[in-house]
């Protein structure tokens, strides 16, 4: 396949010369959206209800895990795209869930880190989300959770 190539279509199988998709049930793209999907759907509404997208969730979290970051790194870390990372420090500092600062050694760069406000955000939500995880943990089961994790993760590096 070629570097250009659509990434949903990336599981062509040539057949007489012609080029037929994999059946989307067998796609491995698709299927990790319909699993994302299935997943995201139990935290979407406990986010909304903390008045958070889960971008801005995952930004927060990075910053609660690895404390103050530059933003090419915390776009790195919470996967979500530079530009669309511009505007959500804007509503996220807006909101004084973050603060930003300019590096006393490079002045290029922004260093980025979370308010006491941001970490009672965390604390709020972290019973609920824990009780999505042990839901999701007991429909999988324990060691299908951990085989699925080490799974993505070994694809993630790929």
């Amino acid at each position: 396949m070629n570097d250009d190539a659509d990434p949903l279509a990336e599981d062509l199988v040539a057949l007489s010369g012609a080029a037929r998709p994999r059946d989307t049930r067998r796609s491995l793209p698709i299927a990790l959206l319909r699993a994302r999907e299935a997943v995201m759907a139990r935290f979407r509404p406990m986010l909304a209800q903390h008045d958070i997208n889960e971008q801005q969730w995952r930004v927060i979290r990075v910053l609660c895990e690895s404390g103050e970051l530059d933003a090419t790194e915390l776009a790195e870390r919470a996967l979500v795209l530079a530009p669309s990372l511009t505007r959500m420090l804007k509503s996220l500092k807006t909101r004084k869930l973050i603060v930003m600062r300019k590096d006393k050694n490079d002045g290029r760069r922004t260093l980025i880190s979370n308010t006491p406000a941001a970490q009672t955000l965390i604390e709020a939500v972290a019973p609920e989300s824990t009780a999505i995880y042990r839901d999701l943990e007991q429909g999988l089961g324990k060691a299908e959770m951990e085989r699925l994790l080490d799974l993505l993760e070994s694809t993630a590096r790929l």
